[in-house]
């Protein structure tokens, strides 16, 4: 008996081994299982003008309709990268242009107005906690056709004080802008759509509990039409969105307004052969809002 259950054991023994042998050492399927590495195009570049400064990193990736990226050890590694050689060249700035698919246009996209600038504003977060200053990182916007992004976020290398012709964006919420979606072509009527309505929602709640803070309307045009009618228009819009704000309850005295008109594009008005650029006066066509302290002196 003894030996019958003695050669039970032994053959028991040498069946689990031998499942453990075939499962883990010939098919390699014990342990925790390594994730499937993500597959990207490594053709991610910071360019200064048309030489790239950093080149080869895996390009970043956005799932359909989303804010958020999902980062990589080398996304991880190349924002790094970024930061350290803004640290070593403080005289260079970086725009990021943050794009979207066209059939993305409609989707969420918190306080901003297009996925572009929401995507765009990620990254730059992780700029800054990688501990370059605000007002170094600026923002572009792109929408793009077809089915996919191969490049959702693309860095370029600017000096601040070289002449530029375009104005510099920055997309925050004390410094955010706003297209003309949210007026009629033409026309002062201000119609928010639903970021701009989430947006000044926030600014109406901040205002409220810091009176020490003042809203800023700047109203800007394209350059159809003549200076003076331009003129006109960008203080129009500013107008007609300080009485939006009004109506939520801040104090017309709490909001000044301005017009820049044309004066101050972020993209050409018309392309290099001549022809008209909708895409680019749809973006110089904006309204900037700015949350600012109360200067000494000012009636709030």
């Amino acid at each position: 008996m003894r030996t019958f259950i003695l050669g039970f054991l032994i053959w028991g023994i040498f069946t689990v081994f031998a499942r453990w042998y075939f499962m883990c050492e010939i098919r390699n399927l014990c342990g925790e299982a390594e994730p499937p590495p993500i597959s990207r195009a490594m053709t991610l570049n910071l360019m200064d003008g048309d030489t790239a400064i950093l080149q080869g990193y895996e390009q970043f990736e956005f799932e359909k309709n989303s804010i958020d990226a999902n980062m990589t050890e080398n996304n991880q590694a190349f924002i790094q990268a970024v930061a350290n050689y803004l640290k070593e060249n403080p005289g260079k700035n970086v725009t990021l242009t943050g794009r979207f698919l066209e059939s993305e246009m409609n989707a969420p996209a918190s306080i901003f107005e297009n996925l572009g600038i929401a995507r765009a504003a990620f990254i730059e977060e992780m700029l800054l906690k990688a501990g370059i200053d605000d007002e170094r990182v600026t923002i572009d916007y792109e929408m793009v056709s077809g089915e996919t992004l191969g490049e959702p976020i693309s860095f370029s290398l600017y000096i601040p004080e070289a002449p530029d012709e375009y104005a510099k964006l920055q997309f925050r919420f004390e410094d955010m802008t706003f297209s003309d979606a949210n007026f009629e072509f033409g026309k002062a009527v201000f119609k928010p759509g639903e970021q701009f309505v989430f947006y000044a929602d926030s600014v109406n709640t901040v205002l409220t509990d810091n009176e020490n803070l003042q809203l800023l309307i700047i109203g800007h045009t394209d350059s159809i039409g003549s200076d003076a009618s331009n003129l006109k228009l960008g203080a129009d819009r500013a107008v007609s969105a300080m009485e939006y704000f009004n109506e939520l309850g801040i104090n017309k005295e709490r909001i000044g307004t301005e017009s820049k008109g044309e004066l101050e594009p972020v993209a050409p008005n018309s392309k290099a052969n001549g022809s008209d650029n909708p895409e680019g006066r749809q973006k110089n066509r904006r309204v900037n809002f700015k949350i600012q302290p109360v200067l000494e002196g000012t009636d709030s």
